[in-house]
């Protein structure tokens, strides 16, 4: 009987020590899952933001502006347009 009652007592603290561990590591996991939680939502307000910032950057009046200010680019137009000529050597497709 002695040895009936050692051998529960050692069950029963080996699944209570397991317990605890269990518990410890799901506590520490649901700690993980939460900071994970928190960086995706820094991180989908980040994309948001770019996103925004890359319309703005890319809008057709902003690009038109920076093409005429820093690369001092101006719109074709007849006046300026010059035509080069094929010469009578040339094929039809563009090549020598």
């Amino acid at each position: 009987m002695t040895r009936v009652n050692l051998v529960l007592l050692l069950a029963l603290l080996s699944s209570a020590f397991y317990l605890v561990h269990v518990r410890y590591e799901s506590r520490r996991v649901y700690i993980a899952l939460g900071k994970a939680q928190s960086q995706a939502l820094r991180l989908e307000t980040d994309h948001d933001q770019l996103l925004a910032q890359k319309h703005t950057q890319a809008a057709p009046v902003r690009v038109q502006q920076l093409a005429a200010g820093q690369l001092r680019m101006r719109p074709a137009n007849p006046a300026v347009t010059e035509y080069v000529q094929a010469g009578p050597g040339a094929s039809a497709k563009g090549q020598p």
